[in-house]
């Protein structure tokens, strides 16, 4: 299959390891953003394969991870209202609120549906003109145009039963909260492939500059991050820092207009509580007025979300990368993707995850 089986080719893996081997000379410490990127080092071994001067932290790069307990309480009252549809991604529905997840919700008798595009919930506020439909629209700059293409349609057909339920994050902010951690000793990012497929990379210009931190937006197969590493390495030995796009067969530099031009007419810049950092000021989107009648958090007067985190999880710490999964007490034990106790082992993306399935780890 084209732009597959050629980036993980084999000879390609050993011919970026021998390059990256001639070339370091020292430690480098190396953050990938985004969880996608996690699972792809882990599942394919590449952490234990890389130099061991090559130090790989993993980022909060996982929206459903990030993603505060106080707003899937909120999801979870929202799915327990009579005559309330509440849709959702299905790696939101295992993720602990304060007392349940949507899971159970469902299993208490809460209509919660899980779907691939939030298309399908205008669709069902379509069918179901007397009951609320709620979709839970989490993510990254990635999921945000579908949100917001749906809100359009739902206003186009003339649906007053449909909302978005938003805890849309955005990828800078973090960096910098990243970076401003005095316990942060990141040298390096790579940067995601999917959400610059989006927005591009000029918003990462300025992060690159004033931070002197070289940065390389990558791909998530293993021929595609060991080049990112590779081009890491080489600005660090060489004591650049430069903004470099190794994706360019999926990113362009200036993204996807069509897709931000969407986004900017239904969202505006928030403030947004992000799970193990805090709040992040100018870090997340929130329907503009003008489409308050589709705004769930308006139209059910919800308030901000409290945050409650359990105090056995180490999910902040590892969502910043100053902890690893299997630093975790509970890793394996309590904390399982049956039994999890914090949202990185039930996502997709999560680290704990990975770790999880892919290593061995927890035996």
């Amino acid at each position: 299959m084209k732009f597959l089986h050629e980036y993980r080719d084999p000879e390609l893996v050993q011919a970026y390891l021998s390059e990256i081997d001639d070339l370091i000379s020292q430690d480098w410490t190396l953050m990938e953003f985004c969880g996608g990127q996690t699972h792809s080092l882990v599942k394919n071994g590449l952490l234990d394969i890389l130099p061991d001067q090559i130090h790989m932290v993993h980022g909060p790069g996982c929206p459903v991870c990030v993603t505060p307990l106080g707003m899937i309480d909120q999801a979870i009252e929202l799915a327990m209202t009579k005559d309330v549809i509440l849709c959702s991604f299905g790696d939101m529905l295992r993720v602990p609120g304060s007392e349940k997840s949507l899971l159970e919700a469902r299993g208490a008798g809460g209509d919660v549906r899980f779907l691939y595009s939030p298309m399908e919930a205008v669709k069902i506020a379509k069918q179901n003109p007397d009951r609320e439909v709620i979709f839970f629209a989490v993510g990254f700059e990635t999921t945000a145009p579908a949100n917001a293409l749906s809100v359009l349609h739902a206003q186009q057909y003339g649906l007053s039963n449909y909302s978005i339920l938003s805890s849309h994050i955005l990828v800078p902010p973090a960096m910098e909260a990243v970076l401003d951690d005095d316990k942060s000793q990141i040298q390096g990012f790579i940067g995601a492939g999917n959400v610059c497929s989006v927005m591009g990379l000029e918003s990462y210009q300025d992060i690159v500059v004033r931070r002197k931190i070289p940065l390389v937006v990558t791909g998530f197969e293993p021929v595609d991050l060991l080049q990112g590493i590779l081009m890491l390495v080489k600005q660090l030995e060489a004591g650049e820092a430069k903004l470099e796009n190794q994706y360019a067969r999926v990113v362009p530099w200036d993204g996807n207009p069509m897709a931000k031009q969407v986004i900017q007419k239904v969202f505006e810049i928030t403030d947004r509580e992000w799970r193990g950092i805090g709040m992040l000021p100018n870090s997340g989107w929130r329907v503009k007025p003008e489409y308050k009648d589709f705004d769930a958090t308006q139209k059910f007067g919800l308030g901000a979300p409290a945050p409650k985190e359990s105090g056995e999880c180490i999910a902040g710490e590892i969502l910043t990368g100053q902890r690893k999964p299997k630093d975790c007490p509970h890793f394996g034990k309590k904390c399982n993707p049956v039994t999890p106790l914090g949202a990185p082992m039930v996502s997709s993306e999560g680290a704990c995850a990975a770790y999880y399935h892919f290593t061995g780890a927890f035996s």
